[in-house]
């Protein structure tokens, strides 16, 4: 899993716990995530350093994260700040919030970005991040 993990980026290792989560999950338990998101998120993040990285949660088709653009289109990009990402993995600011303040920027389908909230609560009761 460590190819998801980038230099710099303190979101990469909560993604790569969620990739491992993903991969522990039973064939239902995917298919119950995916059945109940059906969809793709692409996730920019920026670091302190201003350089941006981009990961893809694909709850669509594979129940995979992986590091790098979606190879389907995806129904929202997600750019935020690293540590914006990083609050709200760890349950102190809320994605609606994070939007409202300008934290959090969305493309796309916006009311679908809203599922990302209960896919990283999910992840890190499974995971304790």
């Amino acid at each position: 899993m460590s190819d998801i993990k980038v230099e710099g980026f303190k979101s990469s290792e909560i993604l790569a716990a969620l990739a491992q989560v993903f991969d522990s999950y039973s064939e239902e338990e995917k298919k119950s995530q995916i059945k109940k998101t059906n969809g793709i998120f692409e996730m920019r993040v920026k670091n302190a350093e201003g350089k941006e990285a981009v990961w893809t949660i694909d709850l669509k088709s594979t129940g995979t994260v992986y590091k790098g653009e979606p190879k389907q289109k995806a129904n929202v990009t997600i750019t935020m700040s690293d540590e914006t990402f990083q609050q709200l993995a760890e349950g102190k600011l809320d994605g609606q919030k994070a939007f409202m303040t300008g934290k959090l920027k969305t493309k796309g389908n916006m009311m679908f970005a809203t599922k990302l909230d209960g896919i990283l609560k999910a992840a890190k009761t499974k995971a304790k991040l």
